[in-house]
């Protein structure tokens, strides 16, 4: 299967070297070219604008970092629109709001073209090996298309039915990890000043309920000072503010996420947005000196 892969952040490289590894036929393109130059050595084919690689190819993945840049992937001069026609599959897995991947759907399919929105739950490891959540929904004959490049960029994929609800259960599971992890840095924070040991609330966390993969391999790093960008702050924060947009939409009260979204944006005003979303940690630690 020859795919299309617009967008080489942190996840779209490693998506689109697991295809590579794994048989797939790949063009790539990426706002900076360079970026593509590395996947170019991998065997990947390099298509110059979004166009060029829908036009080359039967079924394009874009891979983006907000709505902005996937409405302006498809819709601007030399975009993914301009190629789409009868019988090509266009499926955005970029984390978007569900009026945004509304707005791409009734573009696509008003040139003939199929769409999916496939939202990834996953960072940049689970992205590496191969072991994201996909969250997909739109039309199910491409859904049926993609699962055998999904079962290689994933560990499960969901169908989720009508194009809106892949991107707001995206917004769902970010809103509750960004809440976590606000929990999380306030915990380690207040374990160091009562004078217990943070690593020793790690190991207590681990054993009980509240076990989880998120705290076991984002506290050691932590509490090193490490917030080396798996999922850069800048997007968590962006997410929280989406998912907030949903619950006003939906008149759920929402407390916990609101409080959490102001840590991150204190966190992005400190010049931490580039930083692992974690880095919120620093911004509880150091308000605290």
């Amino acid at each position: 299967m020859e795919v299309g892969f617009l967008g080489l952040g942190i996840m779209g490289k490693a998506m689109a070297t697991n295809l590579l590894k794994h048989g797939f036929k790949v063009t790539v393109w990426n706002r900076t070219l360079s970026k593509c130059d590395e996947l170019r050595e991998l065997g990947a084919s390099v298509g110059e604008t979004p166009a060029a690689v829908v036009a080359r190819c039967k079924l394009t993945i874009a891979m983006l970092s907000d709505p902005s840049a996937a409405l302006s992937v498809v819709f601007n001069k030399n975009g993914a629109l301009e190629k789409i026609s009868s019988g090509k599959g266009y499926i955005d897995m970029s984390t978007v709001d569900a009026e945004t991947s509304i707005k791409i759907n009734e573009a696509i399919s008003s040139k003939g073209g199929h769409f999916l929105e496939a939202p990834v739950s996953g960072s940049k490891k689970p992205a590496e090996d191969g072991q994201l959540v996909i969250l997909a929904a739109g039309e199910k004959s491409l859904y049926d298309e993609a699962v055998p490049a999904f079962d290689v960029l994933g560990k499960k994929s969901f169908f989720l039915g009508k194009v809106g609800n892949g991107a707001k259960m995206k917004l769902v599971v970010n809103m509750v990890m960004g809440s976590m992890m606000n929990a999380f840095s306030e915990g380690l924070v207040l374990a160091d000043k009562s004078g217990l040991d943070p690593h020793t609330l790690l190991d207590v966390l681990d054993l009980g309920a509240i076990a989880n993969p998120m705290f076991k391999m984002k506290g050691p790093t932590m509490i090193k000072g490490n917030y080396a960008p798996a999922f850069p702050l800048k997007h968590q924060q962006k997410d929280m503010r989406l998912a907030l947009a949903l619950g006003d939409e939906n008149a759920v009260s929402m407390p916990v996420a609101a409080a959490s979204n102001e840590a991150f944006k204190k966190a992005r005003s400190l010049g931490l947005g580039d930083l692992d979303f974690s880095a919120v940690y620093k911004t509880v630690k150091d308000s605290q000196s």
